[in-house]
């Protein structure tokens, strides 16, 4: 996201602001990052030369130790078929996003909460790649690319499709990124025929709303990753998203959440739901008598889910969830 980290006030609201942040045109262009044709041969192997937004750096062809340093290279790796050997965990969280399968994610280490990763647990594993974005850790890059190849987009979140590519590209797995890509591309189009079409999709305005503890109720605007998929199953965004800061959100208080009213609301919870004033906000007049309230159009999923997993395994499951609570009768 492109906030200030000076402006975080506590770890806790520093990762909320940081997740799901928007990319600007120029980090785009540093994030669809490709790799030379020729293998060279090494000491220990053949690397390539990826382009990153770090600069040029060579990596194994077939890394098999990677280390992955934020939840959207963890999916991102797991959507391909690799088990990373280690990986960081969201700080308001234990273990890695509940979301994604248990045998997929038993047995990697947990190498410390994302912002603050161990580095000697880090090097104790012996990694030959490591994924993150300079976004979350390039402060961290001269001591990481010293552990292994670190391979950095410019940030998270909205450009998740463009990161993609590189984290498949820096783990030899393109061949299985198109399969993955058509696979998600193929669902979209069945959710859009579940909930009544293209026509109707566009018809149905949606908005998604964050309570966020220690920060302002947030409504998820354009550049999001959220907003993708919303874009992409075909459905219609209220006006006042477009009213997002830099894309990014339009941040309300408790007494203006009647802003946020619109056909259907997706709703989630970071933190404590009384300091994140959700508690206060869905138990209040103004909330009680919105219309996606009223027509019971107000779904409640989790944050680490729709929010936190920035990827197309957590695409996926959010396509299913998002058919199932539009198709309710």
């Amino acid at each position: 996201m492109t906030l200030p980290t000076h402006r975080f006030r506590s770890p806790l609201r520093r990762r909320a602001l940081l997740t799901g942040s928007l990319a600007l045109t120029g980090a785009l262009a540093l994030s669809a990052c490709g790799s030379s044709d020729s293998d060279k041969d090494s000491g220990s192997g053949k690397t390539r030369t990826l382009k990153t937004a770090m600069g040029d750096v060579k990596v194994p062809v077939a890394p098999e130790r990677v280390v992955v340093l934020d939840t959207a290279e963890l999916d991102s790796a797991i959507s391909l078929g690799v088990k990373p050997v280690g990986a960081t965990h969201v700080e308001a969280e234990s273990g890695f996003p509940g979301y994604l399968p248990k045998d997929k994610v038993s047995g990697i280490k947990d190498v410390g909460e994302m912002m603050t990763p161990n580095m000697e647990a880090i090097a104790a594993l012996k990694p030959d790649l490591i994924l993150t974005s300079k976004i979350r850790h390039a402060a961290k890059y001269d001591q990481l690319k010293k552990i292994a190849p670190t391979v950095m987009t410019e940030t998270t979140g909205f450009p998740w499709k463009e990161n993609f590519q590189v984290h498949a590209d820096a783990l030899g797995k393109r061949a299985e990124a198109k399969k993955v890509v058509s696979d998600y591309e193929a669902h979209t189009k069945k959710v859009t025929e579940a909930i009544g079409g293209p026509a109707k999709a566009k018809a149905t305005k949606v908005n998604v709303l964050r309570f966020i503890e220690g920060a302002d109720i947030r409504l998820y605007g354009e550049q999001t990753y959220i907003a993708t998929l919303l874009k992409d199953v075909g459905l219609g965004r209220a006006p006042i998203a477009a009213k997002a800061k830099d894309g990014f959100s339009y941040d309300l208080s408790p007494e203006k959440i009647d802003l946020a009213d619109t056909d259907v609301i997706f709703q989630s919870t970071y933190g404590d739901p009384k300091k994140a004033k959700q508690t206060q906000t869905v138990g209040s007049g103004l909330w009680k008598n919105m219309k996606a309230v009223k027509s019971g159009n107000v779904h409640t999923v989790k944050d680490e889910l729709w929010i936190q997993g920035i990827g197309y395994t957590a695409a996926n499951k959010i396509l299913d969830e998002m058919q199932a609570d539009l198709t309710k009768k």
